[in-house]
């Protein structure tokens, strides 16, 4: 069976492995994707692995039309993914409204789970947060690094901590058994990013992601994004 080569931001991987089937029962293709953190999936279509579709952040997909690496004509918004709080399944979850309720929390944890605090959309946002509340020191020793948010919440589950915590993107924590999501970061200190598909220009099958894209952001397919955490896209 032929595949289509996905290279994509790690929040969208429970969109589309629920919408893998369909696909395949409608093109005939099984979906090869790689996940993971959205600065090193945009390096890695520079340097030139063989892609058909990206799903990464709108301003990544922007960026990468401009650099010819992308269809201009066929990007389109899947939807916004929120940048959350999870704990272990089990534990109590957190009522963060404020900033001191967010600060009083990350210091109680005695281990957060995030993903890479230089590449990831998340984990570059929990980086910036720390420094604002003005505990990155304080916190620093805690912080549990993975290369994306799907690692880290799932050794956010298996861990032994006492007062684990952990801070990714919400898709990524509704898709990860054993963890759940505890709530969105409060105001002033949330992120909800824009996630964008589109065509590259290498792809070798184009018809095949153009009608992945048309599946993820059609209307029909509104309740499986809202189940897998994406909101619709702020006009």
């Amino acid at each position: 069976m032929n595949s289509l080569n996905l290279v994509s931001g790690g929040a969208a991987h429970g969109l589309v492995a629920s919408v893998a089937a369909i696909f395949r029962e409608q093109t005939g293709f099984e979906i090869s994707g790689e996940f993971g953190a959205v600065g090193f999936m945009a390096d890695k279509l520079r340097a030139g692995a063989p892609a058909d579709l990206v799903i990464l952040t709108r301003a990544l997909v922007a960026k990468l039309a401009e650099e010819n690496l992308v269809i201009a004509g066929s990007i389109r918004d899947v939807g916004m993914v929120e940048t959350a709080l999870a704990v272990r399944a089990g534990d109590a979850k957190l009522s963060v409204s404020n900033a001191d309720d967010l600060r009083n929390a990350l210091l109680a944890a005695d281990a957060i789970y995030v993903p890479d605090t230089k590449t990831s959309t998340a984990g570059l946002h929990v980086a910036s947060v720390l420094d604002r509340l003005g505990i990155a020191v304080a916190v620093g020793s805690r912080l549990k690094i993975y290369p994306n948010g799907a690692t880290a919440m799932r050794h956010l589950a298996a861990c032994d901590a006492a007062r684990p915590l952990g801070c990714t993107q919400s898709t990524e924590i509704i898709a990860t058994l054993g963890v759940e999501l505890s709530g969105s970061l409060p105001r002033g200190y949330d992120l909800a990013t824009t996630y964008t598909g589109a065509i590259t220009v290498q792809s070798v099958h184009a018809m095949a992601a153009q009608a992945l894209i048309d599946l993820l952001t059609a209307t029909e397919a509104a309740a499986l994004r809202a189940q897998a955490g994406f909101l619709n896209v702020e006009a």
